[in-house]
């Protein structure tokens, strides 16, 4: 099967885990503090991700500089594109309790949340498509990541979609339209980035991790902690170390 294909189909399945937990979300009444924990896991689990495969495979192919410039570029655009978009009523875009405005309250937020969504999972089908370049298979360390994280930010944010009165259909859609934008994140980054330099691959690579750990302080940690409180970072180093051990495995 062809890399690009296979980045594409790798990107729709971590991006399918959103419709899964949007789809658990909008049919069962899942505990908050359940779904804060599992995104504190899944925070942890990133964390561990970005520093063992992305960040220092970068580093290894790139450099320490170009490492450390295209880090601190993709974290820089992240909370760019984030203001612009809390500004537009997508501040709250991952939380589960009453947070999210609905369209009434501020109009446009709708259509805020749903690029705040997709903002938050392209990086993620980047680095997944990226991981295949280097003729070793997808890297499972990082795809068992993403799909983990991607569960409860599901859960959460359709939680906080369905108390804000949004429709099923505009629900889905996002979730949905999102999944299949993973996919061809990822297979776009493998089409125009096949036969690039190492170098190329590696300040992209750290562009995408240094927007995903942005994402992860901004979005994700505020909603887990909101519930676990101060067990948030016992639960976080648990999703850690075990995405370090899958690493290592």
């Amino acid at each position: 099967m062809a890399v690009w294909l296979q980045a594409g189909l790798w990107g729709l399945l971590a991006g399918a885990a959103l419709v899964v937990g949007a789809a658990v979300a909008w049919f069962a009444q899942v505990p908050r503090r359940v779904v804060a924990s599992v995104m504190a896991f899944g925070a942890g689990v990133l964390i561990s991700a970005l520093a063992f495969d992305l960040v220092d495979e970068a580093e290894t192919k790139g450099g320490l500089l170009p490492t450390i410039i295209g880090f601190l570029g993709g974290a820089a655009a992240y909370v760019v594109a984030n203001v612009i978009l809390a500004r537009r009523g997508a501040r709250h875009r991952k939380r589960s309790e009453g947070q999210q405005p609905s369209e009434a309250q501020q109009q446009g937020s709708g259509a805020a949340i749903a690029i705040g969504a997709l903002l938050d999972g392209i990086p993620e089908s980047v680095v997944l498509g990226l991981s295949l370049l280097g003729g070793h298979g997808i890297g499972v360390a990082v795809l068992v990541a993403i799909f983990i994280s991607n569960l409860p930010e599901g859960l959460s944010s359709v939680a906080g979609m369905k108390r804000s009165g949004r429709s099923a259909q505009y629900v889905f859609g996002v979730w949905g339209g999102i999944a299949l934008a993973s996919g061809a994140a990822g297979l776009l980054g493998v089409v125009f980035l096949q036969g690039a330099s190492p170098v190329a691959v590696a300040i992209i690579t750290a562009v995408a991790a240094g927007a995903i750990l942005a994402m992860v302080a901004d979005t994700m940690i505020p909603e887990a902690f909101e519930r676990t409180h101060l067990y948030t970072g016992l639960i976080a180093t648990i999703g850690f170390i075990v995405s370090f051990a899958v690493e290592r495995l």
